[in-house]
């Protein structure tokens, strides 16, 4: 069986796209995307943006309808990531394409620095730290990149010491965190 979520703001506003029923598939619910974007909205113009861990894609979908420059979304399950070209393709979302891989072996490929990230991976895989750290370690973020960290509620991943806390905030069962990054990193 499907589910729908729907595109809360900008030009894709309402939009709805198809969720597959996937183990483990738990897409970020309108109010925390609503909260988020509210933070992110003075940074969003034109930024490059990786969306790790992408599910439904609703993270980077959301960012491109309220105007990225280009959004590059990397999930490992097949299906979910077939069903999130066809949302991209149906919507005419601009500047997306769709990698259908493990996201820790993307990360170990050909970096190019994104000014926001979404980390957001599967709750019960524990992956926050290892990608934070190769995201950091192999030149996958711009020298004052944003990234989105999505956890369960009472969990604070252990990221690079050079990613400051911007704002946070809980809903439900679940921790939302933007972070900027400082380009060198704290002396110890």
């Amino acid at each position: 069986m499907k589910g729908r979520i729907r595109i809360i703001g900008g030009s894709l506003r309402n939009s709805r796209l198809e969720v597959p029923d996937l183990p483990g598939l738990r897409p970020t619910p309108e109010r925390v995307r609503e909260t988020l974007f509210n933070w992110l909205a003075p940074v969003l113009a034109g930024v490059s943006a990786l969306d790790l861990c992408a599910g439904t894609g609703a993270l980077g979908i959301e960012a491109l309808s309220r105007g990225a420059g280009a959004v590059r979304f990397v999930e490992r399950d097949a299906r979910a990531a077939q069903a999130l070209r066809d949302n991209l393709a149906r919507l005419k979302a601009g500047d997306a394409t769709v990698s259908a891989a493990d996201a820790a072996a993307f990360l170990e490929g050909a970096s190019a620095p994104f000014g926001l990230v979404f980390l957001d991976p599967p709750f019960a895989a524990d992956l926050w730290s290892g990608l934070a750290q190769k995201l950091e370690a192999n030149g996958w973020l711009a020298a004052q990149a944003w990234i989105y960290v999505e956890s369960p509620r009472d969990l604070v991943p252990e990221l690079p010491s050079n990613w400051a806390l911007h704002r946070e905030g809980r809903a439900g069962e679940v921790r939302h965190a933007l972070y900027r990054r400082c380009a060198e990193l704290p002396l110890s």
